[in-house]
C-alpha cells in the first residue's frame, strides 16, 4: 500500500541514509506519484523530524524537468524522493545528473522495470526504491515462478508481472 511504501522510505531515508533534508519530485498527474508524495512527506516530517526544502512537480507527458531540477538543486537537498514511473525516472536522473545533482534518488514500487536501467544508465546509480517482490526471495512459491517466468519469457519477471501473476491466482483459486 502506498500509505505503507511512503512510510518503509521515509524510516529508510532517516534511519539508514541518516537523510534529514529531501525534496520531493512527482508526477502531479498520477494519483500513484501524488499518494506516495503525501505518505512520505507526513511519515518523514513527523516520524523522522525531517525536512523537505523543495516540493516541484511535473506531469507525465513532460520530458525537460531542468527547471524544477534547477529549483530543487537550489534548496541542497540530500536526497530527492522522486515517486514516478521508470519511463520518468530514468529521464530525471540524466538530466539531474547533467545539471550537477549528486545526491540519491528514492523511490517507489513504479522504479521496478529494467528498462530503468536502460533509460537512466549510470545516472540512477546510487539511488534506491522500495519494492514489494524481488526475485532473490527464497520463498519456493516465488522461486518457482521466477523460474517459471524465465522459462518461458527469457527475462526474469519485474514487479508488474509478480502483481499479475498473483491476481490471476486469486481470480483463478
Amino acid at each position: 500500500l502506498d500509505d505503507f511504501q511512503g512510510k518503509v522510505m521515509a524510516r529508510f531515508a532517516a534511519k539508514s541514509l541518516k537523510i534529514k533534508k529531501v525534496a520531493i519530485f512527482y508526477d502531479k498527474s498520477n494519483d500513484y506519484s501524488v499518494g506516495l508524495s503525501k505518505y512520505f512527506r507526513a511519515a518523514f516530517e513527523k516520524e523522522f523530524d525531517g525536512e523537505i526544502l523543495a516540493e516541484e512537480a511535473y506531469q507525465r507527458t513532460d520530458s525537460d524537468f531542468s527547471a524544477q531540477l534547477t529549483n530543487i538543486s537550489s534548496k541542497n537537498p540530500e536526497a530527492i524522493y522522486e515517486p514516478g514511473y521508470y519511463t520518468q525516472v530514468g529521464q530525471i536522473a540524466q538530466q539531474a545528473r547533467k545539471g550537477g545533482i549528486k545526491v540519491p534518488l528514492l523511490g517507489g514500487d513504479g522504479w521496478d522495470s529494467p528498462a530503468l536501467i536502460e533509460i537512466g544508465k549510470d545516472a540512477i546509480n546510487g539511488s534506491y526504491f522500495s519494492n514489494h517482490y524481488t526475485i532473490e526471495d527464497p520463498d519456493p512459491d516465488i522461486q518457482k515462478f521466477v523460474g517459471n517466468y524465465k522459462a518461458k519469457f527469457g527475462k526474469v519477471p519485474d514487479a508488474l508481472a509478480a502483481l499479475g501473476y498473483d491476481a490471476a491466482r486469486i481470480l483463478y483459486a
